[in-house]
């Protein structure tokens, strides 16, 4: 039996899905776009592959980021960060922001009337990186679903690579945490209750505490669960710390230093009316 149990965004256990226009189309529904993910050796073909099940007990592992945009419920979840923010006032989510340390995935940011920028919350995505190949599951999947596959299927699996995805993970927080600590703004780290608990077994995590407003850095942990037979993200833990923090997990340290004004420009250059933050969408 296959181990892919979301393929283009859809429990693959639903055999009553139009699978046939999903394959046409390879759409993300959380992007709204094709499915970024292609097979090297035929990029015309999107390889949509969100969530696998892995492992002795079955865990139900998301590992492609874009499958935590469900809802937009990992923005909702942030807009108490926004500690400037005040009625009236637009939202809007920025993706793929350069700042020092590095690029952030998104920028909640609460302007005035005028799209000046009042405050702003970084936000990270982090799912599980795999090894080896996904591709022989996908056409076991496609076999079960009652299309020929033309193709030998190999024996060839995969695996998840814990301990590189959790290092480099924090590694890119230390070098972008100082700069939001230096302004006095939060940024949020989104990933699945599976890898929070891989780092806490493999990093000193006794500092880092239930959530709390005053700290720059922030862990929200979300659980995948089978809700009328349809997966749907929850909200499962949040933990912060600071610099310091992130610094004493790793035994690294990093300086950054840059005026709210700056990264004000770099938000206002990119905001328009594509970029509101509509919760209702």
């Amino acid at each position: 039996m296959s181990k892919v149990r979301e393929f283009f965004t859809y429990p693959t256990h639903d055999k009553d899905i139009d699978w046939d226009n999903i394959l046409s189309c390879q759409h993300c529904r959380y992007t709204h776009k094709k499915c970024f993910k292609t097979r090297k050796s035929n990029p015309e073909i999107s390889i949509g592959t969100c969530t696998v099940t892995y492992g002795k007990d079955n865990r139900d592992v998301i590992i492609c980021p874009h499958r935590l945009l469900e809802r937009r419920q990992i923005f909702i979840d942030c807009l108490h960060l926004l500690n400037s923010h005040t009625p009236g006032n637009e939202l809007h989510i920025v993706p793929e922001v350069s700042i020092p340390g590095g690029s952030v995935d998104y920028v909640l940011v609460s302007t005035d009337r005028n799209r000046k920028v009042k405050d702003f919350v970084g936000i990270e995505l982090q799912t599980m990186d795999t090894t080896g190949t996904v591709w022989p599951e996908r056409l076991r999947l496609l076999q079960e679903l009652g299309y020929d596959v033309n193709e030998p299927i190999s024996d060839k699996t995969f695996g998840m690579n814990w301990k590189m995805t959790s290092k480099t993970i924090l590694v890119q927080l230390l070098h972008k945490i100082e700069t939001f600590e230096s302004l006095n703004r939060h940024l949020v780290l989104i990933i699945q209750d599976h890898l929070l608990e891989y780092m806490k077994k493999e990093f000193s995590f006794a500092h880092v505490t239930d959530a709390k407003i005053g700290d720059s850095m922030h862990f929200h942990a979300y659980s995948l669960d089978n809700i009328g037979g349809s997966f749907k993200l929850h909200l499962n833990s949040r933990l912060s710390t600071d610099s310091r923090g992130i610094s004493t997990l790793l035994g690294l340290n990093a300086k950054a230093n840059i005026q709210f004004d700056e990264i004000a420009r770099i938000l206002e250059a990119k905001i328009s009316d594509n970029t509101v933050f509509d919760i209702s969408v």
